[in-house]
C-alpha cells in the first residue's frame, strides 16, 4: 500500500513539474512575442514634440502614443532623432516607425506605409483673447487678419469676402503684432498657432485659438512598406483612442 502510494506521489510530483514548466515556458513565449516599438521623433517641433528641462521628451505625439501603445497593447520607446536623416533611418531599419509632425502625403505613401490619420494640423485662426463672436475667417470680416507670406494661411485668408490680407516674412511676426493689437487675427498651422498662443510665455493668456483647423494637413505614423506587425498594432491602438475623451484630454492639454 505503503509503495503505490509513493509512486502516486513520485507521477502527481512528475506531473506538477511538467505542467509548471510548459506554463512557464508558455508565459516566455508570450513575453518574447510582445511586441515592442522603437519610434524616431525630431523633438525639437512644439508642442507635438520637444525636450523638457529635465532632458525628456514631451508634447502632444508623446502623450498620444502612450495612450495608443497601452490601448494596442504594445510597448514602445522615443528615440530623439535629427529631421534631415530622420526617414532614411527608418528605411534601414535603424528604428520602426516615425512620429514626428508628419503629413501624411501621396509622394511620402511611395516609400512608406502611414497609420490611419491621428490629427488635422492644418491651418487655424488665433485672435485676442476677448475676441467675441469668431469662430472662423468668415467672422473677420471688416478686420485684419496676417499670415506668412506664400502659405495656404495666406491663401485663404486672400479668399475670404471683407477680410483684409497682412503678410509677414516670419510668422512669429504675425502673432506679435495680433497680442498688441496691430491685427485682428493670426492664421498658422495648428502646432505653431498652438505653441504661439498657449506656451509662448511673452503671448500665453493674450491669444486664443478659435474654431476648427479650415484647411487639410493630417498627421500620420510613418512604417516602412510592409510592416504589418507594427501598422497593425498602431492603428488598433488609434482606433480605440481617437474620438474618446482620452483623445480630447490630450488635445485640450497641448492644442487649446
Amino acid at each position: 500500500m505503503f509503495r503505490k502510494l509513493a509512486i502516486l506521489l513520485i507521477v502527481l510530483l512528475a506531473l506538477s513539474v511538467l505542467f509548471t514548466g510548459c506554463a512557464k515556458k508558455e508565459e516566455k513565449v508570450e513575453e518574447e512575442a510582445a511586441l515592442h516599438i522603437v519610434i524616431a521623433t525630431d523633438a525639437t517641433w512644439p508642442p507635438m514634440e520637444m525636450v523638457a528641462e529635465n532632458k525628456e521628451i514631451v508634447g502632444f505625439d508623446i502623450d498620444l502614443m502612450a495612450a495608443v501603445a497601452e490601448a494596442g497593447g504594445f510597448t514602445y520607446e522615443f528615440r530623439n532623432t535629427a529631421w534631415d536623416g530622420i526617414f532614411a533611418g527608418l528605411s534601414t531599419k535603424e528604428y520602426d516607425a516615425v512620429m514626428s509632425s508628419v503629413t501624411i502625403t501621396e509622394e511620402r505613401k511611395e516609400t512608406m506605409d502611414f497609420s490611419d490619420p491621428y490629427i488635422n494640423a492644418g491651418q487655424i485662426l488665433v485672435v485676442q483673447k476677448e475676441t467675441t463672436g469668431v469662430e472662423s475667417l468668415a467672422d473677420m470680416a471688416g478686420m485684419s487678419v496676417g499670415a506668412q507670406i506664400g502659405t495656404t494661411g495666406a491663401f485663404a485668408i486672400e479668399k475670404a469676402e471683407g477680410v483684409t490680407l497682412k503678410t509677414y516674412d516670419e510668422i512669429g511676426l504675425a502673432f506679435e503684432d495680433l497680442a498688441n493689437g496691430r491685427i485682428d487675427g493670426a492664421v498658422a498651422d495648428t502646432p505653431v498657432a498652438a505653441d504661439f498662443a498657449l506656451q509662448n510665455e511673452n503671448y500665453k493668456g493674450k491669444l486664443m485659438i478659435v474654431g476648427k483647423p479650415f484647411t487639410d494637413e493630417f498627421y500620420g505614423i510613418a512604417v516602412n512598406k510592409g510592416n504589418t506587425a507594427v501598422l497593425d498594432a498602431v492603428n488598433a491602438g488609434l482606433a480605440k483612442v481617437l474620438n474618446t475623451d482620452t483623445y480630447t484630454a490630450i488635445e485640450e492639454k497641448w492644442l487649446r
